[in-house]
Parts: structure tokens; C-alpha cells; sequence
């Protein structure tokens, strides 16, 4: 008997041993397969008379980075900086060609950091991503691991793109303006580029957490879905510079969040009340403002900068808590639409057109 019992133990040993090492050839056969297979991605390319062309193309795992992190991304989202970088700012991206994609939500494949596990869901936004490093246009990415933070739970992949780098743009603007010390009962708050990724979740956002708000916009034509998403009031846009050149104009607005910059940014200044603050986060309009110091000496008024690229990290998995959760939309999906790789190099240009309506999620998966 004690024979019998110590064969069976060694068969069990052996057993265990021969399905772990089964199981580390299929994991290292997966490997391998992922490494070597194809993968679409959008590839942005200078021509010979200084023109830049996006296309779908495919591409080789040998044609990214050798970083730690290998992700295989099933959503993306269109933001302004993408299409800044396909129309071939230089500042934005020095090197062609590129992929763009400065954010991404998809499935560990491998990570080398020992950070993350296989198959762990996770999102990725700003550092260099879609910048210098090939983006999330493309169906797999190679980051380091401390780019990326864990999906959380109550936000799928899907609704973490529908947000993306727009949307949590504007729940840092919404945040910041609550660390300066807004309160809904401060009255309304003036959102512009209000039909754009930023202003759009940011009226939306606000109107859940309870405040006034007003949108400005240049297409009078969307007024309606404006209203729909939580403006109590749309004004054209320039009727902001109506102020003209007067060192401040009338208290209006409690509070503001800007995504146009330039001269939109300079005259919202003037009609802050006081004590109120403005997220400056955009510049659809212009990179450059001027300003007198009197908002800020007279009526204490606050320019807060919004930074949503190389904030920290657990910043960044700060802001995508409360995006699922006190900032979560009930009608995200309303707010976006979906399209496939296919689609983006034309949605790119609708950007630097100033046709942008909402979000645009990229779904890769079915690409």
C-alpha cells in the first residue's frame, strides 16, 4: 500500500508539472501568434510636397516600441490633438510617419513590468501617447506601464472611450472649479466650444451635479441638442466679445469653462463675478490670449490651467473614479458616435473644419 500511495503522489506530481508546462506552451504560443500577426492602425504620412495623408494600413508588433506594457486596443476616441497631429503640427508630432490615438481602453496582452496581468482591462491617456508614440489608432500599443491605470469597475471599455481624453478634460474642468471653491448655488456657468468633446460632457456633467448652465456655440444649429444635454440657455459665441475693449464688462456668469482660448477667453474674463474662476483648457480658436490684470485685482476672478496630459497617475485614476461614478451620464451614448478605423481619416478633417459635434469613439475591435 505505501508503494501504491507514494506512485499515485509521483503521478500527481508529475501530472501538475506536465499541465503547467502545457499551459506555459500555449501562453508562449499565444505570444508568439500575437507578436507575429498583422494589426490595423491609422498611419499619418508626410508627402513629398509637404501634404499629410491618414490611411489604414497594417502594421507589424515589430513596428512599435519596445516597451513593457503590450495592450490590444478595442476603443479609441477622436480629440482635436489627434487631428492636430494628422494635419502634421509639429509640435504636437515631430516625426512621420505616425499613428495618432492620444487615448485607449483594451486587454493586457503581456507586461514585462509585472504591473498588470494578462487580460487585465485597462485605460490609457496623455503622456506621449498619439504624440511621439504610436497611439491608440491602432489595434495594439507598447507603453510603459505606468501610463496606464486599471478600468474601473462600474465603467466599461466601451463608456470609459465614449468619455475618453475630451471627457475627462472636461471632468478635470468641472473638478477644478469645485476645488476653487464652486457651488451650484454660485449661479449659472458658461461653457464654450459647447458643441466640441470637452464642452459637450462638460454641460452635461455639470447639469448632473446640479448647475446652471449656459453654452455658447457657433452653429446655432445644434441649440437643441445643447438644451437636451443640460443648457438652460445657448448664445452665440461671439456674443461674448461683445464686451469690445472695455477693461471688464457686467458680472454675468458665476463661473466658466473654456475651450476657445484667444479673444473668447480674454472678454469671458471680464464678465466673471466676483470671486468666480474660469477652466481654461482649449485653444479651438487661438493659442494666445491678452488680458488686463483688473478681473483678478478687482473681482478676485481665478484663471485655473487644465492640464490633462501629464497630470500623475493617481490623479488620473482619481478623475476616472468619479467618471464612473458622480460624473457617470446616464445619456452617454447619445452623446457619441460610433465609427471603425475606416472612418477616422475623414472624421480628422472634420476637426480642423470646425464641424465637431460631440464625441467620436473609435471601435477597433471591429475594424
Amino acid at each position: 500500500m505505501p508503494n501504491a500511495e507514494a506512485h499515485k503522489c509521483k503521478f500527481r506530481v508529475a501530472r501538475a508539472s506536465l499541465l503547467k508546462f502545457l499551459l506555459r506552451l500555449i501562453d508562449l504560443s499565444f505570444n508568439i501568434m500575437s507578436h507575429s500577426k498583422p494589426f490595423s492602425a491609422i498611419q499619418v504620412e508626410e508627402t513629398d510636397d509637404k501634404r499629410y495623408v491618414s490611411s489604414l494600413v497594417q502594421k507589424a508588433m515589430s513596428d512599435l516600441p519596445d516597451n513593457d506594457l503590450l495592450i490590444n486596443v478595442h476603443y479609441s476616441s477622436l480629440n482635436y490633438k489627434d487631428a492636430l497631429s494628422a494635419s502634421g503640427n509639429k509640435r504636437v508630432t515631430r516625426n512621420f510617419p505616425h499613428t495618432p490615438g492620444i487615448d485607449a481602453a483594451g486587454v493586457v496582452v503581456e507586461d514585462k513590468s509585472g504591473t498588470f496581468a494578462a487580460g487585465d482591462e485597462v485605460l490609457v491617456f496623455g503622456y506621449d501617447l498619439g504624440m511621439n508614440t504610436p497611439g491608440g489608432l491602432g489595434q495594439y500599443i507598447s507603453i510603459p506601464a505606468d501610463w496606464a491605470v486599471k478600468r474601473p469597475e462600474a465603467l466599461s471599455l466601451k463608456e470609459a472611450m465614449m468619455y475618453g481624453t475630451g471627457g475627462v478634460t472636461a471632468a478635470l474642468c468641472v473638478q477644478k472649479l469645485e476645488k476653487m471653491g464652486a457651488t451650484p448655488d454660485d449661479g449659472p456657468v458658461a461653457v464654450t466650444g459647447a458643441t466640441g468633446g470637452v464642452g459637450s460632457v462638460s454641460i452635461a456633467i455639470l447639469k448632473q451635479l446640479g448647475y446652471s448652465v449656459v453654452a455658447f456655440s457657433g452653429k446655432p444649429e445644434q441649440s437643441e441638442n445643447l438644451l437636451a444635454l443640460g443648457a438652460e440657455q445657448v448664445l452665440h459665441r461671439d456674443t461674448i466679445n461683445e464686451v469690445g475693449d472695455l477693461p471688464m464688462g457686467k458680472e454675468i456668469w458665476a463661473h466658466g469653462i473654456d475651450t476657445l482660448g484667444g479673444e473668447y477667453l480674454s472678454n469671458l474674463l471680464k464678465q466673471i463675478k466676483s470671486g468666480g474662476g474660469v477652466a481654461a483648457c482649449g485653444l479651438a480658436a487661438s493659442g494666445e490670449f491678452s488680458s488686463t490684470v483688473f478681473p483678478f485685482i478687482i473681482r478676485g476672478v481665478s484663471l485655473l490651467g487644465v492640464d490633462s496630459v501629464y497630470i500623475p497617475l493617481h490623479e488620473k485614476q482619481h478623475i476616472w473614479q468619479r467618471v464612473a461614478t458622480d460624473m457617470k451620464l446616464p445619456n452617454l451614448a447619445s452623446m457619441c458616435e460610433e465609427i471603425t478605423l475606416a472612418h477616422v481619416p475623414e472624421y480628422l478633417k472634420r476637426f480642423m473644419q470646425g464641424k465637431v459635434v460631440g464625441r467620436y469613439l473609435v471601435n477597433l475591435a471591429d475594424s
